[in-house]
């Protein structure tokens, strides 16, 4: 029986994680990848391979930037995320001791739980997905069932970069890291923290010699159709006007104090309700010069709330594992939520068995709202209409650890409902062919829509250094590109890579946020101080036509630290 359509419903996750597997490990480092790679990555797929074994053709789009897929895909990581799963079982083992001795059989039990779980994702790994995360990916892509976006290739924040040559030096990366990896061009790119700017003439946020006062900057769309694009995604405020919702607020508390003195000098456009985020479009800069081709899909408000916010989200329900409250000892989660607002001491004992209840309602819940979204959108506009529902990824199972559950409870009832149809991005595209053009304003998924997480008083400096070597490196390419041998091409490869790895916009967020101060701008000064003993070493062998060996040796412990990117094409930076 055909359905009677009131639209179709898109989830877009976006994997990212910054460059850290030969970078620390804890509390800062390799073990965000673990950890990530157990709570998130295998659970989505667990859930999709076990939806496609009982019967159900489940459909989503997914990024996973570039940065991230080399790490996935590294040896390094392979081995040391078993270790760490053998690490995690062995400190389970030890609670499980531990309660024991003290009497407590809830927690022992609870102990126990956990060293199946972590036991589990370890086979997993090594037998079911055979330590190749990449390939399972592949695996679902092949077959339909995801479309995976790319993403700026070091998750670089485009419309802060002072060059238009190094927002297409993070696209191209990304796109030939793509083909590497998955076989195929990516048809859509995640933006990274969906930060978009149209053509205008330009003023740097931060002076720097050797940049104009004002210049004339392409737009991101442009650059995105240049390098044969497709769409992206975009905040619902950016489409339509209004207050944007803002995703970090609640999580770090380090932005309050900043989000207050900037929240001030935000102007908030009129909301238009002539355009429709249940809509694609096509997007246009003033004085454009290329032919709109890039589409946007736009965020629902109504159903991202329901998971990103804690307090009024499904996250934030009494029953659900506590994030931030952990064994003394291991590590490990012991506690439920209990109320938003109770301090860790008050959290009551997590109760795993009490959890396939709350998963049923909320799941039912999501779905409800999707289902009367896209029929009040069906009744007034009479045309079906897409609902995109964008989350970080890492939210399901590694904030929201029943997160991946829940997720395929809503995948399957929405192929079983009546009225709704799952889609991704690139089949929605093909189905719509959209012809409407729209101009989008400036902005990001930040509070505000605005960019001040990535740029404020306490991430200035990063933007200095970022821009100077940005104009650095555009001009030692094209001075020597063209008559550059082995050792120089080597030397400006490996300086590239540090440049690209320096204007990942994660520094500047963990900066602002306060979550990883230390590390961010440990690292930031590190790509700093590499990139720029590269190019010093680069000039002089040019000059000279010497490299001492302890330049030489350097340069290649650069690489062995940041060995990703394998081919890069410099020529990228002439533009």
């Amino acid at each position: 029986m055909e359905k009677e359509s009131f639209g179709n419903f898109l989830f877009v996750l976006h994997t990212h994680l910054p460059y850290v597997v030969t970078h620390g490990k804890w509390p800062h480092g390799s073990d965000w990848l673990n950890e990530a790679a157990a709570e998130t990555y295998i659970p989505i797929l667990n859930i999709l391979g076990e939806l496609l074994d009982e019967g159900y053709h489940p459909k989503l789009s997914m990024g996973i930037s570039p940065v991230l897929a080399e790490q996935l895909a590294d040896p390094v990581f392979k081995d040391s995320f078993v270790h760490y799963l053998d690490e995690k079982i062995s400190a389970a083992k030890k609670d499980e001791t531990y309660f024991q001795t003290n009497g407590d059989t809830h927690l022992k039990q609870t102990a126990k739980f956990w060293i199946d779980w972590y036991s589990a994702r370890r086979d997993d790994f090594v037998h079911k997905y055979n330590s190749d995360l990449i390939s399972a990916f592949r695996k679902l892509l092949e077959s339909g069932v995801l479309d995976i976006m790319t993403c700026g290739a070091t998750h670089g924040y485009f419309p802060l970069l002072s060059q238009d040559s190094s927002i297409d030096a993070q696209v191209k990366v990304a796109i030939a890291t793509h083909k590497r990896h998955f076989g195929v061009k990516p048809r859509g790119i995640w933006l990274p923290e969906c930060a978009y700017r149209p053509r205008y003439k330009w003023k740097p946020p931060v002076k720097v010699q050797g940049l104009a006062a004002e210049y004339e900057r392409q737009g991101v769309e442009e650059i995105l159709a240049e390098n044969g694009i497709e769409y992206f995604v975009i905040d619902s405020a950016m489409l339509l006007g209004g207050k944007p919702i803002g995703v970090y607020l609640e999580r770090f508390g380090g932005l309050k104090k900043i989000w207050e003195q900037h929240e001030k000098q935000i102007s908030i456009r009129e909301e238009e309700f002539e355009k429709s985020v249940y809509d694609l479009y096509l997007v246009d800069s003033p004085d454009s010069k290329v032919s709109p081709s890039v589409a946007v899909f736009t965020r629902d408000p109504k159903t991202s709330l329901q998971v990103w916010s804690g307090d009024y989200g499904y996250p934030g329900d009494g029953a659900y594992l506590e994030f931030h409250k952990k064994h003394h000892l291991s590590g490990h989660r012991y506690w439920r939520v209990t109320h938003s607002d109770a301090d860790l001491a008050d959290k009551l004992k997590y109760e795993p068995e009490n959890i396939e209840d709350k998963l049923e309602s909320h799941s039912s819940h999501f779905v409800d709202i999707v289902t009367e979204t896209l029929k009040e959108n069906y009744a007034k506009t009479k045309t079906t209409g897409v609902l995109t529902s964008p989350f970080d990824t890492e939210l399901f199972g590694h904030w929201w650890f029943e997160g991946p559950r829940f997720l395929k409870k809503v995948l399957m009832k929405l192929e079983k409902s009546a009225h709704i149809n799952l889609t991704n991005a690139a089949t929605e595209l093909d189905m719509r062919q959209p012809d409407k053009v729209v101009q989008l304003p400036e902005g990001s998924w930040g509070e505000g829509g605005h960019h001040f997480i990535w740029l404020n008083e306490n991430t200035s400096w990063t933007w200095k250094n970022i821009y100077q070597n940005e104009i650095l490196f555009k001009q030692t390419v094209q001075k020597y590109i063209t008559s550059a041998d082995d050792k120089m091409q080597f030397l400006l490869t490996q300086a590239a890579r540090e440049l690209l790895l320096l204007q990942a916009s994660d520094w500047q967020f963990l900066i602002s946020t306060q979550a990883a101060k230390n590390y961010a701008e440990e690292r930031f000064s590190n790509h700093d101080s590499d990139f720029n003993r590269l190019l010093k070493t680069a000039i002089t062998y040019a000059d000279t036509g010497i490299i001492p060996d302890a330049d030489w040796e350097y340069a290649n412990e650069c690489l062995e630290r940041n060995v990703i990117f394998p081919e890069i094409d410099l020529k990228i930076w002439l533009k």
